[in-house]
């Protein structure tokens, strides 16, 4: 894949972070990028004072540095501000972190020489994955800490994983055959000052949230089937009278799904119901709502992912303001709250995708609700518990992710001498978002080994195709539950079985 400022999509950044694309600096990007350079050096041969150039940073910037001691603050400021704390990134995560960084210097806006933007390249290339704690940003002046130590292995130092093992930066360059780079002026600032690690986080959650709310649909359908419901709810024109966009397509999806049902029509002319429980009834409404935050969402992510974020901006073009370089811009693109915002609205609306699925689960093995189905589902109830605290599991879950749903994005603590008084908190909503993420995986796995159970106290009757091929899929990783046994280990499979990609055949519209 050729960079060169564009945006990219969500599909492009999984495919590089997972290591199944190789990238390259398209070489009209490298021309803008030598452009911009041109700039900064014309700046440091007239003698200009510039921000970020050639004085401190952030309280600092008052102070002017002799151009001797310019590539001694470039080291400083990348050791300095290597301050991240906690546990690494995963390499994925590190990985679209290298790529966004490389994109957005490729855009020419940032005054770096090509041989920094080739080198980010290259790391990705050659499996050179920087060691990037996860805590430490305030998401302004963007992720500073977490970049820094993605600068780190640039300059030969910090810690990088090669082939997947873990080595010193200098090391891991040395076995993949790169030599470190020595910064020059304003380098290190444009390496640090950027959203790409809340970005890089943000980006592969929303990716595994927008399978997920598709499965949520197999995970419901397979419910509706074992709680012998009606997909009458599902009816095209009803959703023609609110035309969401994302309501209509869960609607098509459960349709699709439950098409040609022996259980539906076992039950068809002699069903006294006249409607189901809202958590089977109305996912249309909820499942589809989750799929409009989420494509909000992915927009802004790939909007983000073209922008150029680091402060000053270097507008290579002289004018007869500043005949001896291009402009030079101080502004704030570097500040993450639109990620920030949107993080915080996906991870509301994947608490309440959480939170429907549970009420499913609950009404799969509560024996007063259950249309007939054994309690808990277990055939030997009373003396078995069966997948009694399954359900207790995700209400667990569920807890968790109704506080990490609290909003990042309103918090604000003033940092660096009160220079950097608004700060957005963006990477603390990716990584929330990540976990309620990875929580309603947990809840959805929970949901399939209900669902399944539950179809087979209705055989001989089968369910629709597609839920019958759901059926067999959950069976190949999860085993019928007679005794009882560790659920722990059933869930824990099931849910590594989806995240690996079992169910992508039921994960699209």
């Amino acid at each position: 894949m050729a960079l060169e400022g564009q945006r990219l999509t969500l599909a492009e950044i999984e495919a590089v972070a997972m290591g199944a694309r190789r990238v390259a600096i398209a070489p009209a990007a490298l021309e803008r990028v030598a452009a911009g350079r041109a700039s900064i050096e014309r700046i440091l041969a007239s003698g200009r004072t510039v921000y970020g150039v050639n004085t401190g940073f952030g309280k600092l910037a008052d102070v002017h540095i002799p151009p001797e001691s310019l590539a001694q603050l470039q080291v400083n400021l990348v050791r300095s501000h290597a301050c991240g704390l906690g546990e690494p990134l995963s390499e994925a995560e590190s990985r679209a972190m290298l790529l966004l960084r490389a994109n957005v210097l490729a855009k020419g806006l940032s005054g770096v020489r090509p041989e920094l933007v080739e080198l980010l390249a290259a790391l990705l290339n050659a499996d050179v994955t920087p060691v990037i704690p996860e805590k430490g940003s305030v998401g302004a002046s963007g992720d500073l800490a977490p970049l820094a130590h993605l600068a780190l292995v640039v300059i030969g130092d910090g810690e990088a994983y090669f082939k997947g093992d873990r080595f010193s930066g200098g090391e891991a360059l040395r076995r993949a055959g790169l030599k470190p780079l020595t910064l020059k002026a304003k380098e290190g600032l444009a390496l640090l000052n950027g959203t790409q690690a809340m970005t890089a986080v943000g980006a592969l959650a929303v990716v595994r949230a927008r399978r997920l709310v598709r499965l949520a649909d197999l995970a419901g359908a397979m419910s509706l089937e074992a709680l012998k419901g009606t997909p009458t709810a599902f009816d095209a024109r009803i959703h023609r009278a609110r035309p969401h966009a994302g309501q209509s397509a869960a609607a098509a999806h459960l349709m699709r799904l439950m098409a040609n049902s022996e259980i539906r029509e076992s039950h068809l002319v002699h069903d006294t119901r006249v409607q189901d429980a809202y958590c089977l009834r109305c996912m249309p409404q909820v499942h589809g709502a989750v799929r409009d935050v989420l494509e909000h969402v992915a927009g802004v992510l790939e909007i983000e992912s073209g922008s150029a974020t680091d402060n000053p901006l270097v507008l290579p073009e002289p004018s007869s303001k500043t005949p001896d370089g291009g402009a030079v811009l101080e502004g704030g693109n570097f500040h993450g709250a639109p990620l920030a915002y949107a993080f915080d609205y996906a991870a509301i609306a994947m608490t309440d995708l959480a939170g429907i699925g549970e009420r499913r689960i609950d009404r799969l093995l509560n024996p007063d609700i259950n249309e007939g189905l054994p309690p808990f589902l277990s055939p030997g109830a009373g003396l078995q518990s069966g997948y009694m605290v399954a359900q207790i599991a995700a209400a667990a879950l569920i807890n968790e992710c109704q506080v990490l749903a609290h909003p990042a994005s309103t918090g604000n603590i003033p940092t660096s001498g009160g220079k950097e008084d608004h700060v957005s908190m963006g990477m603390t909503a990716a990584v929330k978002l990540r976990q309620v993420v990875e929580n309603v995986e947990r809840i959805a796995a929970i949901e399939l080994m209900c669902a399944a159970q539950g179809l087979e106290y209705r055989l001989p009757l089968k369910p629709s195709v597609e839920v019958s091929r759901a059926y067999e899929a959950v069976r190949a990783v999860v085993p019928h539950l007679g005794e009882d046994r560790q659920l722990s280990k059933d869930i824990d499979a099931l849910t590594a079985a989806l995240q690996r990609g079992a169910f992508n055949a039921w994960m699209e519209d």
